[in-house]
């Protein structure tokens, strides 16, 4: 039985159902040299094109798309293009980029859509230093089968993903999904989080760092993250599952819920949220 587990960056190149274990999440990031181009088949596989750098140019039915822009994710929102199953896609980057390629079967063809950061909240969700910043640009209310695409932003030094929680039964309160998590640091020599994961009715726990490239794969277990003090954390999180209800509830731990009650006398970190709509002219990379 597949559990959860963290594959480190330079040891991993496609996150298939099989390696993972599962049923439905596959993810890859694609780094392009210049002028290179990549061609997906049509399949029965929906898909998610998120640039984690650098502008792409996907051709669809003859049809071409623009887009990307920010030169890191700690630049600004992402765009994300949602290719629906049966479609072939050729994505060429004439200046290079780096695009992260999330997948998950589906039985409907949807038609195709790009979100752009337009489209996105720029939300602060909890408080204290658990407060962190969320972009979700396929969230349950997409026009997909089975795809969910969440975005987070995590200043250092705070908690994310808490109070833990955990997809693992659809029932009421829950629903069953299977999730990555990929990480990316401001500082990607030095930086590092905290992946922490867990499940006490399993005998099951895992608390590892963390760094730029890796990626975590979480078929069960309660799950959080906290960001190292002065190390910026982002992380892409990929879900799907086989619930017939497209939906992101999730069960916390209860033992950890309570804490959240103290978030409204706490209030919002006043470094939340960090991540602009679009890059800035004088965006800087150095350390916060």
């Amino acid at each position: 039985m597949s559990q959860p587990q963290i594959f480190k960056a330079g040891e991993w190149e496609t996150i298939t159902p099989e390696l993972a274990g599962w049923t439905y999440v596959g993810f890859s990031v694609k780094s392009f040299s210049p002028g290179e181009s990549l061609t997906i088949a049509a399949d029965e596989q929906e898909r998610a094109l998120v640039p984690l750098s650098g502008i792409v140019t996907a051709i669809i039915d003859g049809e071409e798309i623009v887009f990307g822009g920010r030169s890191s994710v700690f630049d600004g929102l992402g765009y994300t293009l949602y290719v629906p199953r049966d479609t072939e896609v050729l994505i060429t980057a004439p200046d290079g980029a780096e695009v992260a390629i999330a997948s998950a079967p589906a039985t409907t063809r949807h038609e195709v859509r790009l979100v752009t950061p337009d489209d996105l909240g720029v939300e602060a969700r909890g408080g204290g230093n658990a407060t962190r910043q969320v972009a979700t640009p396929i969230p349950p209310g997409f026009p997909a089968d089975r795809l969910l695409v969440v975005e987070v932003w995590t200043p250092g030094g705070n908690w994310s993903s808490f109070p833990p929680h955990k997809h693992e039964h659809d029932h009421d309160g829950e629903s069953e999904l299977e999730e990555t998590y990929y990480y990316r640091l401001r500082d990607p020599e030095k930086g590092w989080a905290i992946q922490r994961a867990y499940s006490p009715e399993r005998g099951f726990d895992l608390a590892e760092t963390v760094r730029d490239g890796d990626i975590c794969v979480l078929p069960w277990s309660y799950h959080t993250t906290v960001a190292a003090h002065g190390h910026d954390l982002y992380y892409l999180n990929v879900l799907a599952g086989p619930a017939p209800e497209r939906t992101l509830q999730a069960f916390q731990d209860p033992t950890l819920a309570p804490l959240q009650d103290e978030w409204t006398i706490l209030g919002t970190d006043s470094r939340v949220p960090f991540i602009p709509r679009y890059p800035q002219p004088s965006s800087s990379h150095e350390q916060d």
